[in-house]
C-alpha cells in the first residue's frame, strides 16, 4: 500500500518517537524524584509517550485514512508536548541546557510529522 519512501519515513519517525518517549520518561523520573513535580511533568510524560504510540498504530493502520489520522494525532501530541516542555522551562523546573536539548528533539518530531501528514493528505 505504501511506497518505499513512505516506509523509510515511517521507520525514521518510529525510531525517533520511541527515543523521544524514553527521554520523556527519564525527565519525568528526574522531575518527580528531584523536584517533587508531578503535574506538569505527568502531562509532558503522557503527551511525549503518546507520540510514538500513535506512530506505531499508524504504521499498522488499515488504510491510508487511518494512517493519516493516527499520524495527525501524533502531530497534535508533539505540539502539546512542546507546550509542556516550555512550561517546565519557564517555571524553572528544567534549566536552559536541559530545555534546549529536549525541545530540539520535540521540534524535530514536529517537522517530520508535519511533513508526513501533509504528504499523506495531499495525495
Amino acid at each position: 500500500m505504501h511506497n518505499k519512501m513512505k516506509k523509510t519515513e515511517e521507520n525514521i519517525i518510529a525510531v525517533k518517537s520511541k527515543a523521544f518517549a524514553l527521554r520523556c520518561i527519564r525527565l519525568y523520573k528526574y522531575l518527580s524524584k528531584e523536584h517533587n513535580e508531578f503535574v506538569l511533568s505527568k502531562q509532558m510524560l503522557r503527551s511525549g509517550t503518546s507520540i510514538g504510540a500513535n506512530v506505531k498504530e499508524a504504521i499498522r493502520g488499515q488504510s491510508k485514512a487511518d494512517f493519516g489520522a493516527k499520524m495527525n494525532i501524533a502531530l497534535k501530541e508533539a505540539s502539546e508536548n512542546e507546550y509542556w516542555l516550555e512550561l517546565l522551562y519557564e517555571s524553572n523546573y528544567i534549566n536552559i541546557q536541559e530545555f534546549e536539548s529536549i525541545i530540539h528533539d520535540c521540534r524535530e518530531l514536529l517537522k517530520i510529522l508535519t511533513s508526513i501528514v501533509k504528504s499523506t493528505f495531499s495525495k
